[in-house]
């Protein structure tokens, strides 16, 4: 059975009709730029036009970089325009698309899904979080495999900042920082902080990054909780998505 995910990002929209027996693309992913200023309007033709690439005209799962309620409402837009708040994304999304039915999920809880049923979570139990590291931080929190929605743990406060404008890939990049650096001092502090609140037994890293977890992991020290890298990686939140728009 295959369904089209689209994955909605900060600095890009990427998408691909998704095998879902095995949890895998179907097809290489397209991708486009995310608009800037990352209005409705222009997120919604980049996801059209990532969808229009394959000629597809079935479900489309959709995550967003913000709190997403009843599968529709989005609620905050840290990583994009501020006019999202309040929109009903599934509606223009889906008038954008031609009346094809769409489903809006949390970025981060897409991609929770998806290692959980897929990934580094298959099979464990307890308190798993996923933490998606790039342009911010995004997450998700599973108790015993169900998923409690919409946490953005990337807004806890770090040194008096949003934790993603510390510890995020784009806050390393945008300080200039080194791996090592990155994740001994920036990362670490976060882990421990968010494994101060939430005890879990596995923290699964996401995102680009976690395609490149050799070069930081192993400066990750004090922290009790198993830590791994992502298995779908950067295809998580697709796979997610297309979960989602399965399952409604």
């Amino acid at each position: 059975m295959q369904i089209f995910g689209v994955d909605i990002g900060g600095s890009g929209i990427k998408g691909a009709p998704v095998d879902l027996d095995r949890g895998d693309l179907a097809q290489e992913r397209h991708k486009v730029l995310t608009p800037h200023p990352a209005t409705p309007g222009g997120v919604a033709d980049g996801v059209k036009q990532v969808v229009d690439h394959f000629g597809w005209t079935g479900p489309v799962g959709v995550t967003f970089p913000g709190v997403v309620t009843d599968g529709a409402t989005i609620r905050t837009a840290a990583n994009v325009d501020d006019s999202w708040i309040d929109t009903d994304a599934r509606a223009l999304l889906g008038e954008r698309l031609g009346g094809l039915p769409v489903t809006v999920v949390n970025d981060a809880d897409a991609a929770g899904v998806a290692e959980m049923h897929f990934g580094a979570g298959r099979g464990r139990t307890g308190t798993v979080i996923l933490l998606t590291l790039g342009t911010g931080i995004g997450s998700a929190v599973f108790a015993d495999g169900v998923l409690v929605p919409n946490t953005e743990l990337g807004h806890l406060e770090l040194d008096g900042h949003d934790a993603e404008k510390r510890a995020s890939s784009k806050a390393r990049e945008d300080h200039d920082m080194s791996w090592e650096h990155w994740a001994a001092h920036r990362l670490r502090k976060y882990l421990a902080h968010v494994e101060m609140l939430f005890s879990p037994d596995l923290f699964i890293i996401g995102g680009g990054v976690s395609r490149k977890s050799h070069k930081f992991l192993p400066y990750i020290e004090g922290i009790q909780a198993e830590i791994v890298p992502a298995q779908l990686q950067n295809n998580a939140g697709i796979v997610g998505a297309a979960m989602r728009a399965a399952g409604h």
